[in-house]
């Protein structure tokens, strides 16, 4: 297996901005790091609810309320199909319980990915039908969902679709489709996840009922819909969109609510499973924490224990929904390690890592975990990733992870196009898709990806590349600065604070045979550090990327730094 090498550069600080944005107030150390990353003004960290995008900038977003309202006026039974990740579960959540509080008749339908897989297919319409909706709604799926929208209009079943995924040639004839990437949509946010627009729909539709009149006689309470800003924030996070303004608005709204203890049951009881406390949530608890968890039922399980853990109020509930979430977690984490071990073995024998583009296949995966470990394996390669796991029919179901310089979805694209019908069905975004093609196919898959990785990554792309933001003046290793850093929004896109500097090691061991826990020197300060999954022991001096973090031990806090990589001096 190829070792893969990392460069550490050094983001850039356009002086007058830093410069700028200390002179309207901003911390110097954060005036630095925000205008390393593109930040003007101190008005564009304004993260208040006033300045969201309006939903009337969203395309349909307006026709979405007005069938919404025609609904609800008509008492018609309203049925949300959703996806089975923490971004379709999230958005599924805010849909039944804003519907709910706006006086809806609305139930939900999650496909067993086992059994249906992704999206609004014919059968899944076909399932939906035995509930007799009026009105179906799909959220983080639907855009590519052709023949289920037709299926349903023969059906008599009015479609709604809000989604965010890439369309592909043709859009489904749904009545209203509400997707910011979808051709004419001039939305400025296209990173919204599916919760955001779903969110944004709900948003729409209370602003028509007020005009119609629907709260004014005083029978109906007009609801607060900032009481769903923690499930949009979830969602956002664990979906690994682009934090640009829009969305880091709704991370930094709902995180607050979180840390001012206004949460949903169900992430009350997820922050408590997970042993963390709401008071200080961050990014960091949305993305590592709370969304495993909650992804575990749909990747193990069935995602309607999830949505069920989101929507209820029954505090004593949600808590046993979430321990049991938990317990799904810790059997994923196992398989994973097993499937892990067993993925390295294949990339010892088969050589691939010499490719650009690596698929792998093994016939006891397990299909819902197939894309952590091709997430996992191209953390380890630094190479686009495909993990496949047999499903039924002689088909073998797959999950990809790429890499800065290569479009994941456009590259099965390629591939469909070089070898026609080998691909059953794909879809995603650029750095994560899904793939379906039959088991005798896969020798032929594997290597046309490779063929098309390598055409489309430059050299240079296969060459880890770290940014971090410069050396941290002595000052700033402090319980202070660290909450400082880690009360702000980060996330994809927006990157965390990653420093560098030289250290000298004086102590160094090893815990649980995997982990690295150093002592290290700076001039006269001494650091506790820790890097996770560590691959050799360093010397006596070392370069380390790292973090600033609190490690929060029996109740007592104090700085350490989380090592991301380590050159030795």
């Amino acid at each position: 297996m190829t070792h893969v090498e990392s460069r550490v550069t050094t983001r850039p600080v356009p002086p007058r901005l830093q410069w700028q944005l200390e002179q309207q107030g901003l911390h110097p150390l954060l005036a630095r790091i925000y205008a390393a990353r593109g930040i003007q003004t101190r008005g564009e960290l304004d993260y208040e609810l006033k300045s969201l995008l309006p939903p009337a900038q969203l395309t349909n977003a307006q026709e979405a309320a007005v069938l919404l309202a025609d609904a609800l006026e008509a008492e018609a039974k309203i049925l949300i199909v959703a996806d089975y990740d923490c971004d379709g579960a999230t958005a599924c959540a805010v849909g039944v319980r804003a519907l709910r509080s706006f006086g809806a008749t609305v139930e939900y339908l999650v496909p067993n990915r086992f059994t249906y897989g992704y999206g609004l297919s014919p059968e899944i319409v076909d399932l939906a039908a035995q509930q007799g909706p009026d009105l179906i709604v799909t959220v983080d799926n639907g855009i590519a969902s052709l023949e289920g929208v037709a299926r349903a209009q023969q059906l008599g079943i009015a479609t709604l679709i809000t989604d965010h995924h890439l369309p592909g040639d043709a859009l489904p004839e749904a009545d209203c489709i509400v997707n910011p990437n979808q051709p004419g949509c001039d939305f400025p946010s296209k990173c919204i996840a599916g919760v955001g627009v779903m969110f944004y729909v709900m948003l729409a539709l209370r602003a028509e009922l007020r005009a119609r009149g629907w709260f004014a006689d005083g029978a109906r309470p007009e609801p607060n819909l900032g009481a769903l800003l923690d499930l949009v924030a979830l969602g956002t996070v664990a979906d690994v969109v682009k934090l640009d303004r829009n969305n880091r608005i709704l991370v930094s709204q709902g995180l607050k609510r979180m840390r001012d203890g206004k949460l949903t049951p169900g992430i009350a009881a997820l922050f408590r499973a997970a042993g963390r406390s709401p008071a200080q949530a961050s990014a960091f608890d949305m993305g590592f924490m709370l969304g495993p968890r909650l992804n575990a039922a749909g990747r193990l399980s069935d995602m309607s224990l999830g949505i069920e853990c989101l929507i209820t109020d029954d505090a004593g509930r949600a808590m046993n929904i979430a321990q049991e979430l938990d317990a799904l977690n810790r059997e994923r984490r196992e398989i994973e390690a097993g499937m892990q071990e067993q993925a390295l073995v294949h990339l010892e024998t088969l050589d691939v890592a010499e490719g650009a583009g690596v698929a792998l296949f093994d016939a006891d995966w397990h299909q819902g975990v197939v894309g952590i470990l091709a997430s996992r394996i191209k953390e380890k390669l630094h190479r686009p990733v495909f993990a496949f796991a047999r499903g039924e029919n002689g088909e073998i179901k797959g999950s990809g992870r790429s890499i800065p310089g290569l479009h994941l979805r456009d590259a099965l694209d390629l591939v469909s196009k070089r070898a026609p019908g080998i691909l059953k069905k794909f879809g995603g975004h650029a750095m994560a898709a899904g793939a379906t093609l039959m088991e005798e196919d896969f020798a032929r898959f594997r290597e046309l990806f490779a063929q098309v990785a390598d055409e489309l990554l430059a050299p240079a792309d296969l060459t880890r590349t770290l940014e971090t933001d410069g050396g941290l003046e002595s000052a700033y290793f402090s319980l202070d600065t660290a909450r400082l850093l880690e009360a702000e929004v980060w996330g994809q896109g927006f990157p965390p604070p990653l420093f560098e500097d030289e250290f000298v090691v004086e102590s160094q061991r090893i815990l649980k045979e995997k982990h690295l826990k150093l002592r290290l020197r700076k001039g006269e300060q001494r650091l506790d550090a820790i890097q996770f999954n560590f691959s050799q022991p360093p010397g006596d001096r070392i370069r380390a990327a790292y973090r600033l973090a609190i490690n929060d031990y029996n109740g007592v806090q104090t700085t350490q730094l989380m090592i991301e990589h380590i050159a030795v001096k």
